[in-house]
């Protein structure tokens, strides 16, 4: 079946989000005493839930990781978010898969709020239907939980075989296929191959006009 709805990750498969996100939890850190000067050791949270990266890489306490978070948004909301850039022909992409009759939406592990405020200030809020995230208690943080969302959101639940995700970490993968639908990996996000293909996805596209003519051909 065609599929007409094509979910997109953001970081890291609409915007180059790196910069804004390692500093931000380099700021976090350094609240917890922790000095990490090589912002690349820190490019593994950009993507998933941070609560669990902090746990994962730094071995925070459940207690102390959620609150990492919040001392991260301290950095990020402020000047983080800034501090990112739709990756060079996204928006090219966007505007011929909806010129080809897609449906596009955005499901996001990053907090809705400011997943609007970012494709809004890069003027990408035009291109989709809805924009779906996490909420502000991290709640609804794993991608199988927003992907679900977004599905209840949109009234589109029943139409599972019509629905494509597009993200470049495996918990996108993974989190498509626990939500019922199949995803394509992209590779000049911050997953590699081999991460992808661990995961499991369906497809795999390495540049942006990669992904581009696999999406319109599904």
């Amino acid at each position: 079946m065609e599929k007409k709805y094509i979910f997109f990750d953001l970081d890291g498969t609409l915007t180059d989000s790196k910069p804004g996100i390692t500093r931000a939890v380099q700021y976090a850190l350094r609240h917890y005493g922790i000095d990490e000067e090589d912002l690349e050791k820190l490019q593994p949270f950009v993507g998933p839930p941070l609560h669990e990266s902090f746990q994962e890489y730094y071995h925070f306490s459940e207690k102390d990781s959620h609150e990492a978070v919040h001392v991260f948004r301290e950095y990020y909301n402020d000047k983080g978010w800034a501090q990112n850039e739709p990756y060079a022909g996204v928006e090219e992409m966007l505007a011929d898969l909806k010129k080809c009759g897609k449906i596009l939406i955005v499901a996001t592990s990053k907090p809705e709020q400011m997943a609007r405020k970012i494709l809004k200030h890069f003027n990408l809020t035009k291109y989709f239907l809805f924009i779906g995230g996490a909420d502000d208690d991290s709640t609804r943080v794993h991608k199988d939980d927003v992907i679900r969302y977004v599905m209840e959101c949109c009234r589109i639940e029943d139409q599972k075989d019509s629905i494509v995700m597009a993200g470049d970490r495996r918990h996108d993968i993974q989190g498509a296929h626990k939500a019922g639908i199949p995803a394509a990996g992209v590779l000049y996000g911050y997953g590699s191959r081999q991460e992808l293909t661990e995961a499991g996805a369906d497809w795999i596209a390495g540049t942006v006009q990669e992904l581009n003519n696999l999406l319109k051909t599904l």
